[in-house]
């Protein structure tokens, strides 16, 4: 099953895919555009993934020293940097370089330590789409992504749905891709990250405790480009969602 998160007339609702639009819990079915879009889940802690996919490694490789000994690039933000699909994210004024990064986004379901990557799956609820924005100009090096790079208000897109994992029976199997105004910009394959779920579950939890409603941004692959002010901007993930999104200036944010 698809779950959402969304605002309308003055409260938060759960709400699942209805062919109309959306079904909110209370039985009404409202079109997509008639409500605002949350994060599907209550988020807890959001740990992203940087360089786990191979050809995006290699898109970077001069940019890059990076060894097959590295462990993985992971590093957290904070709740306040997500919105949900059909929001705004600010592209500042003096940036030159500002990028999307379609992932998937694996959600856990209950509480994990020192979990071997046989059971890792068991604790995972479901998925969804993420949109992790990058300002190249503000990155220091692809092994310290400081906080203006990746933790900005609005730069991580989430939603539309959280997919239940029994929905979905190989994580490993799906097609990605990005558009922008249209055009598709970005293709990739979730086969081709470095290191898969279980890995990352196996590897984050065996120093610190995953909990219900934590959120593992597993990376992008190739085909970032910069985008500008006024751009549309949709990742999407075969059979996880189609997330969308808008490029506005600082104005709409009173800078």
């Amino acid at each position: 099953m698809k779950h959402a998160r969304v605002a309308y007339g003055g409260a938060i609702h759960a709400a699942t895919e209805h062919s109309a639009g959306l079904l909110l819990a209370d039985g009404r079915v409202l079109a997509e555009d008639a409500v605002v879009w949350l994060p599907p889940f209550e988020i807890g802690t959001v740990i992203a993934l940087g360089l786990n996919y191979a050809d995006h490694v290699k898109e970077l490789s001069k940019e890059l020293t990076l060894t097959s000994k590295d462990e993985p690039l992971a590093f957290l933000k904070s709740p306040g940097a997500l919105i949900g699909h059909r929001g705004q994210t600010r592209r500042p004024a003096d940036v030159k370089f500002m990028h999307y990064e379609c992932e998937l986004a694996v959600v856990i379901g209950r509480s994990a330590k020192n979990v071997k990557r046989e059971n890792a799956m068991q604790h995972v609820a479901g998925y969804s789409v993420a949109n992790d924005y990058a300002i190249r100009d503000y990155l220091e090096n692809y092994y310290r992504p400081n906080l203006r790079v990746k933790n900005r208000d609005t730069c991580t897109v989430l939603g539309p749905w959280l997919v239940d994992a029994a929905d979905v029976p190989n994580p490993h199997t799906l097609a990605l891709r990005t558009f922008v105004n249209g055009v598709v910009t970005q293709q990739g394959h979730t086969s081709n990250m470095i290191s898969d779920i279980p890995t990352l579950i196996e590897y984050l939890s065996s120093f610190m405790t995953l909990s219900a409603g934590d959120v593992i941004l597993t990376g992008t692959p190739d085909g970032v480009v910069n985008v500008n002010v006024g751009d549309e901007v949709v990742t999407e993930i075969d059979g996880i969602g189609r997330l969308v999104n808008t490029i506005v200036g600082d104005t709409p944010f009173g800078r």
